[in-house]
């Protein structure tokens, strides 16, 4: 039999989840301006990590925009479905009563009402109650029905187009929010270029012995918050060493967010995508002496930042663009609270 659905519509072209370093290219080349010498090394990384900084802050606005687009586009294709699917049914309601008006034409006895209904709006003839009198139960209950399913029809048919119009927005939202972040990453790329080679190559140094220093952290062995929090530790720790990707939930690069919610569906639950939206998932835990390993790690005061508490004073977590998934003392960051799930 054939079926009632909608072809989707073509979708337009996804927003592609791209690298730090591919978002904010920017060739680097021999001839690069010489930083300024008012400028120290140190000015210029404080620089760079508040855009970093910023461009995260974005990002999990990003997480949140994308989010909300994927709900909608589903709120979308499935009122689309179901206008066509029910379309489907109103012809067959309609092929079923132009069936009995055929049958009383060639008998010569057509009920005036039902070639009244049929040639116009059953919900204009509907309002003429009288007339109804010179149908048969049966018919009308049928035009009733076909009345009912036609209102039905126009309410989705205008829910979905209301849908459709939030979707456009969400969508021109998306993209201003990608371009916000691109032109952070691109801003700090262009402040990185400006350094002396030497310069750049401590700073990667700086980075590297951070991400190497994993290795070398001391957890202590303090009782996991349940075992649920254990088995999202563990997952994550199977990460250590990824890369900081913006926008991405795993398995091979994360951003903050991606990093615990993905952790936390290895271990069975669901989290939402946003770290401001995870800071909600649990019971909230003010002081830092009462995490424990697992519990989720809410950072800055707008809670853009989110790791898996570790253990020891250490935070597991991915920590901006150019860094890897790794540990960090949780003093790094300014802390606001936890959360356990």
């Amino acid at each position: 039999m054939a079926s009632h659905r909608r072809p989707k519509q073509p979708s337009r072209t996804r927003v592609t989840v791209l690298t730090a370093t591919a978002a904010a290219a920017v060739a680097l080349s021999s001839q690069a301006a010489q930083a300024d010498p008012h400028q120290s090394k140190k000015d210029v990384k404080s620089e760079v990590d508040k855009l970093y900084g910023e461009a995260e802050q974005a990002t999990e606005k990003y997480n949140g925009v994308k989010e909300q687009q994927e709900k909608l586009q589903k709120e979308v294709d499935d009122l689309q479905d179901k206008v066509a699917r029910g379309q489907g049914e109103l012809n067959q309601l309609r092929k079923g009563l132009g069936a009995v008006a055929s049958g009383q034409y060639r008998s010569g006895s057509i009920d005036p009402s039902v070639q009244l209904f049929l040639s116009g709006d059953p919900d204009s003839y509907l309002e003429k109650a009288a007339t109804l009198d010179q149908l048969s139960g049966k018919q009308a209950d049928q035009l009733k029905t076909i009345a009912d399913k036609q209102r039905r029809l126009a309410q989705e048919r205008a829910e979905a187009a209301s849908k459709i119009e939030d979707l456009s927005e969400t969508r021109k939202a998306l993209g201003d929010k990608k371009d916000e972040i691109k032109g952070k990453l691109g801003k700090a790329q262009e402040l990185l270029n400006k350094m002396t080679a030497k310069e750049r190559a401590a700073m990667q140094a700086e980075e590297d012995r951070a991400n190497r220093s994993n290795s070398r952290v001391n957890l202590g062995d303090d009782v996991p918050a349940s075992q649920r929090g254990a088995a999202a530790l563990s997952a994550a720790q199977s990460k250590i060493g990824s890369p900081y990707v913006w926008g991405a939930t795993g398995p091979s690069s994360f951003d903050c967010s991606g990093l615990t919610s993905w952790a936390y569906q290895q271990a069975g639950q669901s989290l939402p995508r946003t770290s401001q939206a995870q800071a909600s998932a649990g019971t909230q835990i003010s002081s830092q002496s009462a995490l424990k390993p697992g519990d989720l790690v809410l950072f800055y005061s707008d809670l853009h930042h989110i790791g898996l508490y570790a253990g020891n004073g250490q935070v597991l977590h991915a920590p901006k663009p150019g860094a890897n998934v790794r540990y960090e003392s949780i003093n790094n960051m300014p802390f606001m609270y936890g959360v356990r799930v």
